[in-house]
């Protein structure tokens, strides 16, 4: 099992957080790849740790969805299938237009304002083509939106979600950059609605920035 031996820990955790946030990481970011079998001695030699932490952050991550864990046997990263992505995205949309119907509510001219600055690096990034740059700005976006919409509810299921859609994108887009400017049309749009307390629109304007690329991605996949 290949795990990386250049990479910094996070400082002021404890040892099962560590082991937890760096697994995680891994599993996203593909460096741990679907159905690859888990070394729990190995990771703890790596991220030097005992082998208890590794089992307690492992534990954490199949509740998550991210491994299966068979007791006396082995432990798994969870295989990740296409047709999860037409179960993912309609959730996290349905979710995100919630949240930008409440805040629409909420919305201020420093908000406005940060959400055109992030759309603007957004768009650089893609004329760039900087494909996880691009991915992470366009979730910095959409998080910004729920976390103004002030329900802890759609935040925490969101992040939820947003952690096996992130997957995905790692995994199967590698170097290709899937936003195009259809995206950043769409992010303007939904911030003049915004901007203009129409919750209604934000709303509709939300779920077809996600429902969209949801297509394009499934059609990429092989």
């Amino acid at each position: 099992m290949p795990v990386p031996k250049n990479f910094v820990l996070p400082a002021r955790m404890s040892a099962k957080e560590r082991a937890f946030a760096q697994i995680q990481k891994w599993i996203i970011d593909g460096t741990l790849q679907p159905g690859e079998k888990i070394m729990d001695a190995e990771l703890a030699e790596t991220l030097a740790v005992s082998r208890t932490p590794i089992r307690e952050a492992l534990q954490l991550l199949e509740i998550q969805g991210l491994v299966s864990m068979y007791p006396g046997k082995e432990t798994r990263v969870k295989q990740i299938e296409k047709d999860d992505i037409l179960k993912l995205y309609p959730t996290l949309a349905a979710l995100h237009a919630l949240g930008a119907d409440y805040a629409a509510q909420h919305v201020s001219s420093d908000f406005i304002e940060q959400l055109k600055k992030l759309n603007m690096q957004f768009e650089q990034a893609i004329e760039n083509g900087l494909t996880f740059e691009a991915m992470e700005t366009d979730e910095q976006f959409h998080n910004l939106i729920v976390e103004l919409s002030e329900n802890e509810y759609v935040a925490s299921f969101s992040a939820s979600l947003q952690i096996h859609i992130r997957r995905f994108k790692y995994v199967f887009l590698q170097e290709k950059c899937h936003a195009t400017k259809a995206s950043v049309e769409e992010h303007n749009s939904l911030i003049n609605a915004l901007q203009q307390q129409n919750a209604k629109e934000a709303a509709v304007r939300m779920k077809q920035n996600i429902i969209r690329p949801m297509h394009e991605l499934y059609a990429f996949i092989k």
